[in-house]
């Protein structure tokens, strides 16, 4: 099993938005980063946890966690010219974007980037590092066994 780090932006998707879905399953949809479409297209494999993070709000951080319940497809969006996240050269036979679903495993209390920068034993945690803009990171199994005792 792999661990990962899935930002997003509350206002758009949150994890009070996941809890409050039927099967509390949603595609992670609207990716357009390669490397981080590579994270998803290549590594992520069924049952990997990730933390779920909120990003570009007033208080960033760790929201919940959530487990990787759907291999990589293709993300729909690449395909609706109505989508902000169009892009007219994917092809329904050679798709550019792909999304994961992800399941809801438990909200947790708001473990701010502030208080994960606080702990040295984070400081190479790829989310904490100047000009990391991934949505998508890896998280070192030594990291996730750290973060679940502060959660």
């Amino acid at each position: 099993m792999r661990y990962w780090l899935m930002k997003s932006e509350p206002d758009v998707f949150g994890i009070d938005d996941l809890a409050k879905s039927s099967k509390q399953t949603t595609a992670w949809w609207g990716v357009r980063n390669y490397q981080a479409r590579n994270f998803m297209r290549d590594d992520m494999q069924v049952g990997d946890q990730a933390f779920f993070y909120h990003s570009s709000c007033a208080q960033p951080g760790i929201a919940g966690i959530v487990r990787v319940s759907r291999r990589a497809y293709p993300d729909e969006t690449q395909f609706d010219p109505d989508s902000e996240y169009f892009d007219p050269a994917a092809k329904r036979d050679a798709p550019r974007w792909v999304n994961v679903d992800v399941t809801l495993v438990r909200k947790t209390p708001l473990l701010s980037i502030q208080a994960l920068r606080s702990h040295p034993q984070l400081r190479s945690m790829r989310v904490l590092q100047r000009g990391n803009r991934l949505s998508i990171t890896p998280v070192q199994p030594d990291e996730w066994a750290f973060i679940q005792r502060l959660l």
